[in-house]
């Protein structure tokens, strides 16, 4: 499924990373590993120059991201790609480039999970953000690229592993989309 997506939207970075979580996280990871599961699907969709985030219910305030979620059992990557999309933002889209391929540690004392995402870049094409993943997402918007940065200071702000993640991964997003900036990605490594 992976060489699929490859030869029609392009070959992905790579890049790997490490984060230390606590024992309770790192159960919480393995429990989501419902089937094998060890992945989520990630998507950056552009209307015009800003991104669609959302906000989980237990985010605290100010915090946004780009959206996610798993492949189900025997779904296609562009079947569970879209269905996510739809669930969680309300929104269609189309695939624009396999922008990058992860593979996470996630640490805690001698215990660790492996982890992967799959991150594209899409583009919005309609849908008006009445996402039906009521369960899971409290709000969803748009966000300008500047936006990611205090995004990523409050996610670095919790004890949260993933958290610290999803901020990496943002930055590595913008590097990418964006062209390199300054500050390298924190907590990342050529895989």
């Amino acid at each position: 499924m992976i060489a699929d997506m490859t030869a029609k939207y392009g070959r992905p970075h790579h890049r790997g990373y490490r984060f230390e979580t606590t024992r309770r996280e790192l159960e919480r990871i393995r429990a989501s590993q419902v089937d094998g599961r060890n992945h989520d699907v990630t998507l950056y969709i552009r209307k015009g120059e800003q991104i669609v985030v959302i906000a989980k219910h237990i985010y605290p305030p100010g915090l946004y991201r780009a959206p996610s979620g798993g492949l189900k059992p025997g779904e296609s990557f562009e079947s569970g790609i879209h269905r996510e999309v739809a669930e969680e933002t309300g929104c269609r889209i189309s695939i624009d480039k396999f922008l990058l391929q992860t593979a996470v540690r996630f640490h805690h004392v001698d215990d660790s999970v492996p982890w992967r995402s799959f991150v594209f870049l899409a583009d919005y094409l309609d849908g008006d953000f009445e996402y039906t993943d009521r369960h899971e997402i409290r709000e969803v918007r748009l966000a300008g690229w500047a936006e990611f940065v205090s995004f990523g200071r409050i996610m670095r702000a919790t004890e949260t592993g993933g958290l610290h993640y999803r901020a990496a991964l943002h930055e590595t997003v913008a590097a990418l989309v964006q062209g390199p900036t300054s500050r390298p990605p924190h907590g990342g490594f050529e895989a």
